[in-house]
């Protein structure tokens, strides 16, 4: 979705509100792609003072695996963002600021960015996940096994034996 800002720059007498619905199907983020329902995204874009502020809601449904056990994970986020948008820079880079040189700003690309970078590295289907038995593979959360613990010989597998 492309917001057209020109005017908000030049008079900023109202402010812009949107609502649509961003396709995510095709991104894919743990090694998989999690997103199978359009997220929604509600925000607003202000112009107070000359500072050009965009704020903006997105509601997050993902499913993936936990990276313990491997059972898999319905979740959903509720996540906000606050950008302040310039139509140039004095700097060369600076990562506080959306540049929207053109008044044009591709809301598709910056949600898809801000979300990306907002989901957790690692998810678990529970705090205290188990995870699975490195001996037999079975799930200790759902069961116990018999498998006694791998015993490590020293010296052996041990990666810091020399760094002193």
């Amino acid at each position: 979705m492309q917001l057209d800002l020109k005017k908000l720059f030049e008079s900023g007498d109202h402010p812009l509100e949107f609502q649509y619905g961003l396709d995510l199907t095709d991104l894919e983020q743990w090694g998989e792609k999690p997103f199978r329902t359009p997220v929604a995204i509600s925000g607003r874009v202000v112009n107070r003072a000359g500072i050009v502020t965009l704020s903006y809601t997105a509601d997050v449904a993902y499913s993936t695996t936990c990276a313990r056990c491997l059972e898999p994970i319905q979740s959903s986020s509720h996540l906000e963002f606050t950008h302040t948008v310039v139509r140039q820079l004095n700097q060369q880079d600076d990562d506080d600021y959306v540049v929207v040189e053109d008044g044009l700003l591709d809301m598709d690309e910056l949600a898809t960015a801000d979300i990306s970078l907002e989901l957790p590295i690692c998810v678990l289907c529970r705090e205290d996940c188990k995870g699975l038995c490195p001996m037999c593979g079975v799930n200790l959360n759902k069961t116990t096994c018999d498998c006694e613990e791998p015993e490590w010989k020293p010296g052996r597998n041990n990666p810091f034996k020399d760094l002193l």
